[in-house]
């Protein structure tokens, strides 16, 4: 299956506040716009997570919450996709739905816990996120598509696959230090 709109050929494109409203899926994989903060946009999309999970949160049960996820997921990767596409990239920093879904799945896993908890929880997803260690590296670059490539549904499953990695490495290390 060919993926469309063709890349090969064009040159990357910039996400701006015009490009946020041209298709339904932008403002999704934009995170309501928080990836277009020129200072690091994957921290932008995690605290924007973070104030919806913490929004989201007073109203829904641990079903409702795997519900939401993995609608957020399904959604997220149709939105990544279509977004990266535009772009003319395989995984734009623009692109922040994935820190979204990465957040709500630690902090959905570390409930209750205070603000300290959750701003721990937090600082080491972004941690594990930013400096890709071992399996967060290999789960970044395993399905990227060689720039001036067609960018497809592979492509926007890897958006999302390397920070739902760094999440399960911020858990495992939760888990650990809650054990010790």
């Amino acid at each position: 299956m060919r993926a469309w709109p063709p890349t090969a050929g064009f040159a990357p494109r910039r996400a701006d506040w015009r490009f946020l409203f041209e298709h339904p899926a932008h403002p999704i994989a934009l995170g309501l716009g928080s990836g277009l903060w020129p200072w690091g946009p994957g921290t932008a999309g995690t605290l924007l997570g973070w104030a919806l999970f913490a929004l989201l949160d007073e109203w829904l049960d641990d079903w409702q919450w795997a519900l939401v996820l993995l609608l957020a997921f399904a959604i997220g990767w149709w939105a990544c996709t279509r977004c990266a596409q535009a772009l003319r990239q395989s995984d734009p920093a623009a692109i922040v739905w994935d820190e979204v879904l990465g957040i709500w799945l630690v902090l959905w896993l570390v409930m209750p816990t205070d603000w300290r908890g959750q701003l721990a929880a937090v600082a080491l997803f972004r941690v594990f996120d930013i400096a890709k260690p071992g399996p967060v590296a290999w789960a970044d670059r395993v399905f990227k598509a060689p720039v001036g490539t067609a960018i497809g549904a592979r492509q926007g499953l890897g958006i999302l696959l390397d920070d739902l990695v760094a999440a399960l490495c911020a858990l495992l290390v939760i888990a650990l230090w809650r054990l010790a």
